[in-house]
């Protein structure tokens, strides 16, 4: 385990040597589900930032190692990066919003989980429609762990910007689990196989028997039923 007082020890050019491989590896792993415009070289330099930043608040005993706790940190300096420039149009974010409500609606109904055809009747669109909805909320607006703890983040009303200072409140992590572990299997797998070993969207299909582009509308519902069942969590 990194612990403080390693951390403390090291340069900051010592440390960003140690640790660039881990920056490398998460800035690769994001261009993939990034538009075309975004620079592998500015996810990196946000990274580097996001490091130090780790660093300096890494505290040992919390139950994780530093390098989990950074690369958290970095992942998150890197979104907060291309967050500065939002790309999607108005109606995509409309849109991801009236998927989790009516995904919340549903389950609040029915008692389980949602299924792709009861939400999109209850958005009153075809089935087809629905899947095209999912493709242009996954293609426009990064979706990740990351938008949730900044919505948790952001209810508790901390004041440094962070997405990520909602890991540290224990309340809105254990929510976040329980809504995790609550997925239906296919999703849960999926953020197990996109997250933890990090595979690829079309790795991902290969495993799981379906097309690339069937993973991307798979992981925008995953992330619509989240926030769904997350809600009381998000500011409005």
């Amino acid at each position: 385990m990194y612990t403080r007082a390693g951390v403390g020890r090291d340069s900051q050019d010592q440390l960003l040597e140690r640790f660039a491989p881990l920056v490398k590896r998460i800035a690769y792993h994001l261009l993939g589900r990034l538009p075309a415009s975004v620079q592998v070289d500015d996810l990196m330099q946000a990274g580097m930032i996001g490091l130090l930043e780790a660093a300096r608040k890494f505290e040992q005993g919390k139950g994780a190692s530093f390098e989990t706790f950074a690369g958290i940190r970095i992942r998150g300096a890197m979104l907060d990066e291309v967050r500065r420039g939002d790309w999607a149009p108005r109606s995509v974010h409309r849109n991801s919003r009236m998927v989790s409500e009516a995904i919340r609606a549903v389950e609040s109904r029915l008692g389980r989980d949602a299924r792709d055809i009861e939400v999109a009747e209850h958005m009153g669109v075809s089935i087809e429609e629905y899947y095209a909805i999912l493709s242009d909320t996954r293609g426009s607006k990064l979706f990740s762990f990351e938008d949730l703890l900044e919505a948790g983040h952001q209810e508790e009303g901390s004041g440094d910007g962070s997405p990520f200072e909602g890991l540290q409140d224990e309340r809105f992590r254990s929510a976040l689990v329980e809504a995790i572990d609550g997925l239906p299997e296919r999703e849960r797998l999926l953020l197990s196989l996109y997250y933890e070993q990090e595979l690829n969207l079309k790795e991902i299909g290969a495993i799981l028997g379906v097309s690339e582009s069937r993973v991307s509308q798979l992981h925008s519902q995953c992330a619509a039923r989240l926030r769904a069942r997350l809600a009381d969590w998000q500011s409005t």
